[in-house]
């Protein structure tokens, strides 16, 4: 029965040293961060549409209005029906946690969403964002809600 107990104990104990480090949670906290503002240049640059496709996990989950679109297909497809010409999204992470495990995030901050509406008048929409991200495995980041 000792040695069942020291090897359950020896277990566990090589469970939790595969937990990232203080060290090692804080670089990856940073590398959300650099992934969320490598999001919002790309929108910047490239599109609202071609940026939310890039960092969309397969199983992503958008949240807009009372609506949840669930799915990278469905998101595309949404993306596509509510592209509005000329719009424009900044957002700026405010903060970011990441989970013991390493492999799962989340980040929130401001937004702006600006848009000319059929007079042309630049509207502009100002709220809170919050995505959760999660590790792929390539290790790239990927988000999961937002």
């Amino acid at each position: 029965m000792k040695k069942s107990v020291a090897f359950l104990f020896l277990l566990a104990f090589n469970a939790c040293s595969d937990l990232p480090s203080a060290k090692e949670l804080e670089r990856i906290k940073k590398e959300v961060i650099e992934t969320e503002l490598a999001f919002t240049r790309m929108a910047a640059d490239s599109g609202i549409e071609a940026a939310f496709l890039h960092y969309a996990a397969k199983d992503a989950v958008l949240k807009r209005g009372n609506k949840l679109i669930v799915g990278f297909d469905s998101i595309s497809a949404y993306l596509v029906e509510n592209k509005q010409a000329g719009a424009e999204l900044t957002w700026y992470p405010d903060f970011s946690d990441v989970a013991a495990s390493g492999d799962l995030a989340y980040t929130y901050g401001k937004f702006v969403y600006s848009f000319p509406d059929s007079t042309g008048t630049i509207r502009k929409q100002e709220g809170i964002f919050h995505t959760v991200w999660k590790r792929q495995t390539d290790g790239k980041w990927k988000f999961v809600w937002d």
